[in-house]
Order: structure tokens, then sequence, then C-alpha cells
């Protein structure tokens, strides 16, 4: 590709890997790369992460994008991030700080899914606070005030020595230009900001015990607040530019969390006959570890126990409301190792060229004749997916995984039946969701799905049968990656806004119809079977509360 030809890089930052694909100006993916990222589990509660390290993989990722496109860096002419809503800690110097009790100052950012804030969510939740009507009526330990509320009890030190708490996202656009504005997005959506006034709210942080960060004036957790898309600073910094091996002076935009990139990179566009689509009738289905849903309404609509509304979080002028799976890769990973079969079936498929689960998938699909009737495996097992609590709708950190109809049989076949249970039961919990929204208003069509649970023609389809509305995937196999690369070119001033960047770099590919009739009809007996092993968890834990 000539240097005169535009490309544009976005940066994703996952759970368990750094990502980066280069664009061509119409949105075509020209090259992409994965680099691991390393993570620290203790407990059942605790999940950690190195910014060092985070950085290292980002640039890693960059450099080796670049050469599957085979472009110099002569021809990026602007680019962004997006990560996880996780929370890096740097002291007064801006060097990691450790935020756990390893003491380690290399584990620095608590990762999204820690849980060990559930006490202190507890405690916010239950103060009442305006604040909470736009974070879906209850606060979630995922979020950014309980996990800062947990450093202040539990580790005063740290977080008195803290200079700054970055949402990741903030992290690698700061390290990439010097600049600490944030995102409108991060901090509305993590940090109870309020985007439609333009301000934090001085008596919430004083109602919850963080009255300090108030009295700060918010230098620690964010004064300049920018829209996605912003340009940062002057651009890439000589140190940042060496690190990625782009040039000085490269135009950033402020990010996103990487769930609201998908949203960006799916939700609107132009569908496959070239005409302009509706997001306002659409949702966005991102999955991957955890699975986000991303609505879109024009006045702000309170869901209970869905995040939001939160205005201009994802699309400028617009209420986004965010729910979602706090596990679903996770979830479906850890179900099929949980199974003895396991071990053996991961073998068996690596011998194919593939991986487990498309192992398992492929095992489904030709037992069932087609995607839709391969559901029909799952109808004497059922499971409740919800190992991490449930996000949405009911938001409840508490909640836990159930299994039925499970028998002594360590065969692959009961594994594949067990792999595509775990499937219906996370279509079950989006059906939910999505009934959720309808009742407050939403007029939603399709479901725009993608990452990587999305390549899957079993995920597809079970989810436009157990949902009963049309799947659309994306053209590009890099919505989340499009995403981040689309606030880049904002940033270099080839579009005006989100919107018309959307319009020319993104489109629908296929389109996957619900099967209806007989289908229908299984999944409807399926969800009512969720709902009551929904209801036996709820039931079981009030039961053996007096023995905690």
């Amino acid at each position: 590709m000539s240097a005169r030809q535009p490309v544009w890089l976005g940066i994703d930052v996952g759970t368990g890997s750094a990502r980066a694909g280069a664009f061509a100006a119409d949105g075509r993916l020209l090259g992409a790369a994965k680099r691991d990222i390393r993570v620290w589990r203790e407990r059942a509660d605790i999940v950690e992460q190195s910014s060092d390290d985070i950085w290292a993989a980002s640039c890693t990722a960059a450099q080796g994008a670049l050469a599957a496109a085979s472009v110099g860096s002569d021809a990026v002419r602007g680019l962004s991030f997006d990560a996880t809503c996780s929370m890096a800690v740097l002291d007064r110097r801006m060097r990691p700080l450790a935020a756990g009790p390893s003491g380690d100052r290399q584990r620095n950012v608590i990762v999204w899914m820690d849980h060990r804030a559930v006490e202190q969510a507890r405690r916010i939740n239950a103060t009442g606070d305006a604040v909470l009507d736009y974070m879906g009526g209850t606060i979630s330990p995922e979020m950014q005030t309980p996990k800062l509320l947990w450093l202040k009890e539990h580790m005063p030190a740290a977080y008195a020595a803290a200079g700054h708490f970055l949402d990741l996202a903030d992290y690698l656009t700061w390290r990439a230009t010097g600049s600490l504005a944030r995102s409108v997005c991060t901090v509305t959506c993590k940090w109870t900001y309020l985007a439609h006034e333009r301000r934090w709210s001085d008596a919430y942080f004083r109602r919850i015990g963080l009255g300090d960060i108030a009295e700060e004036g918010y230098a620690r957790i964010g004064v300049e607040i920018v829209d996605p898309g912003t340009p940062l600073g002057a651009g890439l910094t000589a140190a940042a530019s060496r690190d990625l091996g782009l040039q000085p002076g490269t135009p950033v935009g402020a990010g996103l969390i990487d769930a609201h990139a998908g949203g960006v990179g799916s939700i609107g566009g132009a569908g496959r006959d070239g005409g302009a689509v509706d997001p306002l009738r659409r949702i966005a289905f991102i999955m991957g570890t955890s699975n986000c849903t991303m609505a879109v309404a024009a006045e702000p609509r309170f869901v209970p126990g869905v995040w939001g509304p939160y205005f201009s979080a994802m699309i400028p002028g617009l209420w986004l409301a965010e729910g979602g799976q706090s596990a679903g890769g996770a979830a479906i990973d850890h179900l099929v190792r949980l199974h003895p079969a396991h071990r053996q079936a991961a073998e068996q498929s690596a011998g194919l060229g593939l991986s487990l689960l498309a192992g398992l998938e492929a095992e489904a699909l030709a037992r069932g004749g087609d995607a839709a009737s391969a559901a029909l495996l799952a109808r004497d097992v059922h499971v409740l997916p919800e190992f991490l609590g449930n996000r949405s709708p009911f938001a409840d950190p508490h909640a836990r995984a159930a299994l039925a109809g499970l028998a002594l049989d360590d065969s692959r076949d009961s594994l594949v039946r067990l792999y595509v249970a775990g499937l219906c039961g996370l279509g079950c919990g989006a059906a939910q969701i999505l009934r959720a929204l309808a009742a407050s208003g939403y007029e939603l069509t399709s479901i725009v799905i993608s990452g990587g649970a999305s390549r899957s023609a079993l995920v597809r389809q079970i989810t436009a049968d157990a949902t009963g509305l049309d799947v659309v995937v994306p053209e590009t196999a890099e919505p989340v990656l499009l995403g981040a690369a689309m606030l880049g070119a904002i940033a270099a001033g080839a579009f005006p806004d989100l919107s018309a960047a959307m319009a020319a770099m993104a489109r629908d590919g296929g389109t996957i119809r619900p099967a209806g009739g007989r289908i229908a009809a299984f999944h409807a007996a399926k969800r009512m079977v969720f709902e009551e092993l929904q209801s036996l968890d709820r039931g079981s834990r009030e039961r053996m509360a007096a023995f905690a």
C-alpha cells in the first residue's frame, strides 16, 4: 500500500491478550496481530495484571499488525486504543504501584473481573444515592468506585501514595501521548461521572466514604474529560513512537472500553445493500471472556439491572444501555473443563488442527444436521452459566452457576451435550436482557454479534433462536479493532465525528434468522428451566445464609 493511502491503527487490550489491526480508509482489515498478556489470580476474587506488560504486548501487537499488512510506519496516520474496564494504579511519578495484598508493584492493574470489592459495592448500593440511577440502579463490584474504596480500606498506604487511578484505555492513551485526559466513555460507564451534566457528584463520593477524592478536585481520577476520538496531546511522544514502531506526533484519539469499541464497529454504518442502518433498532452483542450488550436511545431509559443510561458514552448524543453476562467465554471454558472427557477431547481436537470448542462444535453440527437442530442435543442437560454472578438484568454478583440433568457419563458425547447446553444457557441469559430492554421501550429488531465466539455458526444460530431476533454479522472479522481505528481516524481529522466514521468504515455481512417452529418452542422450554434454576440458586443462598 502506498504511503499516500492512510492506514488507521486500532489497538485492543482484552483480558488475556493485546491485539492490533491496521485498517484502510474504507474499513478493510489489512493486517492484525496478537500478543498474550499475563494474569495473576489469587483466591477466588483477586485478578491482577501489569500495566508495563500490557503496554509491551500492545507495542508488539502493533508492530506485528503493520508487518502483516505490509505497510510502513509512515502509512499510519492515526491510532487509538480500547481496553477492558480494568483500573491501573500509579504513584505520583507515574510508576506502577501495588494494587493488592501481594505487594508486587508490577501487579498494579485490578482487572475488571476482580470481585474483591463485593462488600464495598453492597454498602455503596445501600446509600441509595441518586448517582446509582445512572448505573442501572445498582453498582457492580466490577466498577471502579467500589475498588477505590477497597484500596482505601485494605491498603491505605498504597491508596495514599497513588498519584493516579486510570481506566486501562486512559492509561494506554496517557502512555502514548503523555495526556491525562480521560475518555467520557470510561469515566461515565465505570467511575460514576455524570456526562449529561458534565460533572462528578461531590455528594456521592462523600456519602460512600471517598470524600477525599472530591476534596482533591478529582485530580486522581479525571479532571479533563473528552469525547472518544478527541486528539490527545501532540500525538505520539518520542518514547511511545519508539516502542510502537510508529512516527512521532502520529495523532492519537481518546479511547473506549473494549466492548464499546465493538459497538462502534458494528452497530451503525451500512447494511449489506449499502443503505444506512438505524442504530436505535439494533443491539450490539460483543462476545469475549464476558459478554456485553450495547443498545442506544435518543432519550434516557432507565432499565433496572442494565447499566446506564449513559449519555454519549458510545455514540455522541445518544444514551447507552449496557447489559451483559459477567462470564461468557470464561463460563464455557470453565464448564467444559469440569467434564472428565475434557483432556482427551482437547487432544483429539488438536490432532485435527482444531481448538477444543471448535472440535465440539463440529461434532454437534454433525449430529444435529444443522446449527438450529444441534441445540436439541441439550434437551436433557440444563446450564445456568452464572459462575461469576449475574450482571444483567438482576445485577446480582452473588449468583452462581447450576447444572441439571448430568449422569454418570464421562464420554465425549456427554461433553458435546454439555457444551451445547452451556451455549443455550448463555442464549437464555441474552433473552432475559432483551426482555428487560423491551419492557423499557426499546424496539430492537436485530442483534449485531461480534467477538471471538461470534465466529461460531452454532453460537450465532443459538443466539438467534434463543432470543427470537435476527443475528447480523459485521463484514469485518474485527469490529472491536475497527472501532478503535475509527477513533484514530477522527483524531487525524479524516472524519468530523464518530457517526461519519461509522458510515464510511462499518458494513454488515450476513444475517442469521431464527428457525422458528419446533426450535422456537424448544428454546422457550429451555428458558423456563433456566429461570427455575435461577430461582433455585436464589432460594438456596437464602436458606444457607445463616451458616455463613
